[in-house]
């Protein structure tokens, strides 16, 4: 099971460009046999089957007229389906993760509908009536133009980790950063920096040749970081991906003046001098707003897959140089900010514990998989810091690097390294001698690692004055703000009260229903049997993107 035909290939140091450029083409991956015995006994509509050698499951839905295949995995965060019992044809499944619906005769998910469609598998019939499930895989775009790895200088290539996301690349005498979020908050005031990054970082910043910006969220794009930058460097490249939704969407509205932005399609080589080159891609699962990055320096590849739920839908480069990611979890306030129905304290925790869990296997399987030679965990480093989340922190618990790295491993070879602000890894020094004492050059001694105060005074004052806003001082924003959202057919009623920072009822505020069966917006809660959720919305008059992400979720 697994193997590759029609016209497989297998990229070395040792070929041609020639013959490496005729072997990047299309194959067919075989995932699954059922013999003549298991056809003839499939039965009309849903067939659930699980390869055992590998431990993938599909679905196989037959009609008198068709077959038709997937996998058994839900296209938003990965979960088994099982059958909806609920439906009454026959043709539906149910996630168990979100409860997202999938109608397989069509492969169109019908709940959220609208939302995605499934990839289908080919289903091909052998000469003794036994079944095939094929998936065609495209060409890996990095494979285009290969490189074999050049010898490495020590001291030619380093990291070094600043904060949170954001990695200045030292790569022969050019410089790259990621994601720099280095001062303020991240998601209005809910996130603050957890490490207290080195006095430098706007040197760093500024002597930068190119920074790449993964995508909008503000741990990643951030304003009053840029808005520093600018100042100095107005003109400093910065690079993103062609998502449909602009990266650098609100750049008008920020007042911040960046005047050389560079949009650049997903999967190909963007060439910066002949050693040095990066290729951008798309989230699997967030393809309209998330991505991740390839970066090749005399080709030694490092891999960064940010925030990406799936980046490149799974497909990604194995036998890296060097493997980031993010690993904490505990990203939002669900669900924290949940009350009612099943959402006792008792609930959250057990909750919080088993998502937890399932992001340190999900890393721990993909690194497992992807065999990097050494692999970073980062994109977690930030706490809720302002007095009035307390709760939230101290509930809503995130995963611990360390604990990520023992897990690694205790399963493969992988070199892992958990990064401390202002040290700098030499990739040359690790990739000959994971051992050697100069490979990762931590910060000198006294130096500060993490943060214990933050300027909330400055952030705050623009945050609360938008409250006085004219649009949120009318109630039938609220209809617009849902209706642009565009969430319904989900039998789901959601209370929305407008809280303090104690999360008590705000003095006035608004505290109304929406059922988002049709989107409307009822006195009392409806008479039909129905899902129900209250949650809290602090001080703000307008329900959180993060909070709807996590109805929708």
């Amino acid at each position: 099971m697994g193997r590759q035909v029609r016209g497989a290939f297998v990229l070395g140091e040792g070929r041609d460009q020639h013959s490496a450029s005729k072997a990047i083409e299309q194959t067919a991956e075989i995932l699954l046999c059922l013999s003549p015995v298991e056809v003839a006994n499939l039965k009309e509509g849903i067939n659930f089957f699980r390869n055992k050698s590998t431990g993938q499951d599909y679905i196989l839905y037959k009609s008198k007229t068709r077959l038709k295949a997937c996998k058994n995995m839900c296209k938003h965060q990965g979960g088994l389906f099982i059958k909806d019992i609920e439906d009454l044809d026959g043709r539906s499944v149910r996630c168990t993760k979100h409860n997202w619906k999938l109608d397989v005769s069509t492969m169109k998910y019908t709940n959220p509908p609208g939302s995605f469609c499934q990839d289908e598998l080919v289903v091909e019939m052998d000469e003794e009536n036994g079944l095939l499930l094929l998936e065609l895989n495209p060409p890996n775009p990095w494979d285009s133009e290969p490189r074999a790895p050049e010898h490495l200088a020590f001291g030619e290539v380093q990291v070094t980790y600043l904060t949170h996301a954001c990695m200045d690349l030292k790569l022969g005498d050019k410089r790259m950063v990621f994601d720099p979020w280095l001062m303020g908050p991240a998601f209005a005031r809910g996130w603050w920096l957890l490490h207290e990054p080195p006095s430098d970082w706007l040197e760093r910043l500024c002597r930068a040749d190119l920074i790449y910006i993964s995508h909008m969220h503000s741990d990643h794009l951030s304003y009053p970081t840029l808005k520093k930058l600018a100042e100095r460097r107005p003109d400093i490249p910065i690079y993103v991906g062609n998502t449909e939704r602009p990266v650098f969407w609100n750049l008008n509205q920020s007042g911040v003046q960046l005047t050389n932005i560079n949009v650049v399609p997903f999967g190909i080589w963007q060439q910066v001098d002949e050693n040095l080159r990066f290729m951008i891609l798309m989230d699997g699962i967030h393809p309209e707003m998330d991505t991740c990055i390839i970066v090749e320096y005399k080709g030694h590849k490092i891999l960064n897959t940010v925030d990406c739920t799936r980046p490149n839908g799974g497909r990604l480069p194995e036998n890296v140089a060097l493997m980031m990611s993010d690993f904490a979890g505990g990203a939002s306030g669900f669900p924290m900010t949940f009350s009612g129905g099943k959402f006792t304290e008792e609930w959250k925790a057990q909750f919080i514990k088993t998502e937890r869990k399932k992001l340190l296997n999900y890393k721990a399987r993909l690194v497992k998989k992807l065999q990097p030679r050494i692999y970073c965990p980062f994109a977690g480093y930030f706490v809720e810091s302002h007095p009035s989340d307390k709760y939230i922190k101290e509930t809503n618990i995130k995963n611990d690097p360390d604990e990520l790295n023992n897990l690694i491993r205790k399963n493969s070879d992988v070199v892992t390294w958990t990064p401390r602000p202002g040290a700098t890894l030499d990739l040359s020094r690790m990739l000959k001698d994971p051992t050697d004492s100069k490979g990762i050059i931590e910060p000198p001694e006294g130096t500060k690692i993490y943060k214990d105060s933050w300027d909330f005074g400055p952030y705050l004052e623009i945050l609360n004055a938008a409250v006085g806003d004219a649009i949120f001082l009318h109630s039938s924003w609220i209809k617009e703000y849902f209706t642009w959202a565009g969430f319904k057919d989900y039998n789901l009623v959601v209370r929305m009260i407008e809280t303090d920072e104690d999360f008590s009822p705000f003095p006035g505020g608004y505290d109304y229903l929406v059922d988002f069966l049709d989107l409307s917006f009822p006195k009392e809660r409806p008479s039909r049997e129905h899902a129900y959720e209250e949650g809290s919305v602090f001080n703000s008059r307008f329900p959180s993107s993060l909070f709807l992400g996590d109805l929708v979720c």
